[in-house]
């Protein structure tokens, strides 16, 4: 699996959504090395707190696929998911999930609400971690110390 390059895809479209002025953030949907859906944040374009990287991103692969069963998919994100983009990543049983940073505030595994205790037989999604971490940390903690200075 070459997790660097769809990663680097994500980064792309986090940076996408940095220059609108959005929390950047952005997700590749995957299959077989095909990218089949992309996206990042629009929250502050639709004034709508559910079009994150990853909802936006599932949308499109699900029209595009005409179907929600994502078995054979993997979904790479820039940061890591929060609760609610990491309950449709399980819902729509994702193969792996590959995520850059964490995210201590609200992430589903880093933040307050950690979902790791689950009983790891219940979630058949594979989480990869840590994949170009670097890269994504600065473009977040970039964007947040230009919006606070």
């Amino acid at each position: 699996m070459n997790y660097e390059f769809f990663m680097k895809v994500a980064l792309d479209e986090a940076e996408i959504a940095r220059d609108e002025g959005e929390v950047p953030i952005g997700a590749v949907i995957v299959r077989n090395d095909e990218i089949i859906a992309k996206a990042h944040n629009e929250i502050e374009k639709t004034n709508n707190q559910l079009k994150h990287a990853e909802m936006i991103a599932i949308e499109n692969a699900s029209n595009a696929l005409k179907d929600w069963r994502f078995n054979n998919l993997d979904i790479y994100v820039t940061i890591e998911p929060c609760l609610m983009c990491m309950g449709a990543i399980l819902l729509h049983r994702f193969k792996r999930l590959i995520y850059g940073a964490p995210n201590k505030i609200t992430g589903a595994f880093s933040g307050p609400c950690n979902i790791a205790n689950i009983d790891s037989d219940k979630i058949k999604t594979i989480i990869i971690n840590g994949i170009l971490e670097e890269k994504a940390l600065n473009l977040i903690k970039g964007f947040f110390d230009k919006l606070r200075s």
